[in-house]
């Protein structure tokens, strides 16, 4: 049985910044590298993650898997910082 899958697009952001889909798909990135980090196959994560059967749409679903993890990846790397900096205050 899989999970619920979020709503997500096909492919991830590809960005210099912090996007609002990174904000609202935080914890399915943390998801993605625990699994990655677990040494899980990419086919049962990306149809436990986003409910799609590998077998059924193979493309979609190694693009939908390899490009959000890559954002994952990314946003350990350089995107928490973003998250870590406060917005300047406003008077």
């Amino acid at each position: 049985m899989t999970a619920a899958a979020p709503s997500f697009h096909d492919v991830a952001p590809v960005s210099d910044e912090l996007t609002e889909y990174d904000r609202a798909h935080i914890k399915l990135y943390m998801r993605l590298l625990d699994a990655a980090d677990d040494g899980a196959e990419w086919a049962e994560a990306v149809n436990v993650l986003f409910g799609i059967d590998p077998v059924q749409e193979p493309e979609r679903a190694r693009r939908v898997h390899d490009s959000h993890l890559a954002r994952a990846r990314w946003m350990t790397q350089s995107g928490y910082r973003q998250l870590l900096q406060r917005p300047a205050d406003r008077d």
